[in-house]
């Protein structure tokens, strides 16, 4: 199979093999700009591309703008030569390898949103040469990477598996985890053809420890979307468990705790105020979309999504019936503090953060609320809460806590002083459990 490759194929493999290849990555963001510096790192050139001037401008000036990278990361590989960042899309025809990773998010109607990968790929196939490697990292439906994106960069005349290489490998980033990073998480890939996936398995492994190659890009697509489904059914279900035990007078948090004693045949999944990030909100639907192709429905993978959606809106019942029954208040002539506004627990990362349905769930019912968070300064622009851009963090002291009705932790970043909180509240809300398990368990502490 190696010496069929045409010689722009084979030369690839030999500059992926002596690292002297030039990889690009578009999208900078908590996907492409830890991957573009580990490709860096393990002594690849790398150009990073992002239609945000002001991310390229970032990296080249080493100042990071996520959670888990550093300046002086940053600096050391800009000063290398190794790593570059441009809003220049026509540099990509200097790249050997281009790897994806822009948002995949959903519309409006919960449909798959593929317009930035749909754009991202007709720039690409302007730019497209022969010899390159593209890869997906975007997360999407099964049959993307083969039904998208390989008909819109042959339509330039050049062949897949003749004149470029493409596939795909989901992204598996996990922001703030300290155990696992992009090199250390074991890498799923597949390619459009033999020679793609060799070569794609060559370059990831230059960088990443554990390469597993799958049979079809298909494949490799539906192995993202199970990972995350499974994950978003079986928080659905502990969400469901909660408000049940709830009414029987039962702690979810207990019974969890115990139930993880068992060395097998369970696996601990916890309760929150609503799904966030980007990628257990939206993936499963991902794959209810594509299943109406088949005239199939996912019912599970439905009943989950709504289970979780309701959350916030459960969350700010508990709220607003322990005001009424704790303080005779109602929730209208409430001042709420909301403690924690990212999606996860110590990152910056605000995509698709519950908190944001909370405060405007607890707006909509006329009260007043404010966050504090250690990590987000000012509340980032979004295209779903434009209202609440440039909202600031405030202080966290005993006087500003002894001020608000209640304290709602909708978020458990280790950063917060939880004793404080504990001491100084009139109410509290916790949907994490982190004062109990921090050992600040009160009376006037609210499980929800």
């Amino acid at each position: 199979m190696l010496m069929k490759m045409a010689p722009p194929i084979r030369e690839l493999m030999g500059r992926l093999d002596n690292r002297t290849a030039t990889i690009g990555v578009c999208g900078l963001g908590y996907v492409g700009l830890p991957l573009a510096m580990a490709a860096a790192n393990s002594g690849f050139g790398v150009i990073g591309f992002d239609i945000d001037d002001s991310k390229a401008q970032a990296v080249n000036e080493g100042k990071p703008y996520i959670n888990g990278v550093t300046s002086d990361e940053l600096r050391g590989l800009h000063a290398s030569g190794r790593l570059r960042a441009t809003a220049s899309f026509s540099e990509l025809s200097q790249c050997d390898v281009i790897v994806v990773c822009v948002p995949t998010p959903l519309s409006k109607h919960r449909e798959p949103d593929l317009s930035f990968l749909e754009s991202t790929t007709r720039t690409i196939a302007s730019n497209l040469r022969r010899g390159q490697l593209i890869i997906i990292e975007s997360t999407t439906y099964p049959g993307t990477t083969r039904d998208l994106a390989k008909p819109i960069l042959e339509k330039t005349g050049l062949m897949c598996g003749e004149d470029f290489l493409l596939g795909y490998s989901p992204e598996r980033r996990d922001p703030g985890n300290k155990d696992f990073d992009t090199s250390s998480t074991p890498k799923i890939a597949a390619g459009e053809g033999e020679a793609a996936s060799d070569l794609i398995h060559r370059f990831y492994s230059a960088f990443v420890k554990d390469v597993k190659l799958v049979s079809t890009t298909q494949t490799a697509e539906a192995v993202k979307l199970t990972e995350n489904i499974f994950r978003a059914v079986n928080i659905a279900l502990v969400n469901e468990l909660k408000i049940l035990f709830a009414k029987m007078d039962i702690d979810i948090w207990e019974v969890i705790e115990a139930a993880k004693t068992k060395p097998f045949g369970y696996m601990p999944f916890y309760p929150g105020p609503g799904l966030g990030g980007h990628c257990i909100p939206i993936d499963p639907f991902y794959l209810t979309w594509k299943a109406r192709e088949y005239d199939l429905s996912t019912r599970f993978i439905e009943l989950a999504g709504e289970i979780n959606a309701s959350m916030p809106a459960y969350v700010v019942e508990r709220l607003a019936l322990a005001l009424d029954q704790r303080l005779s208040l109602p929730l209208s002539n409430a001042r709420i503090l909301i403690v924690g506004v990212s999606y996860k627990r110590n990152v910056a990362d605000m995509r698709e953060s519950p908190a944001l349905t909370l405060i405007e769930l607890i707006e909509d019912r006329r009260a007043k609320v404010d966050f504090h968070d250690p990590h987000v300064t000012v509340l980032p622009p979004s295209r779903n809460y434009p209202t609440l851009t440039g909202r600031r963090s405030v202080a966290l002291d005993a006087a500003s806590i002894g001020s608000y009705s209640a304290v709602l932790i909708a978020t458990d970043h280790d950063a917060v002083d939880y004793k404080l909180i504990a001491e100084h509240a009139r109410l509290i809300v916790d949907t994490r459990n982190v004062l109990a398990r921090n050992g600040f368990a009160s009376s006037k502490v609210i499980k929800a």
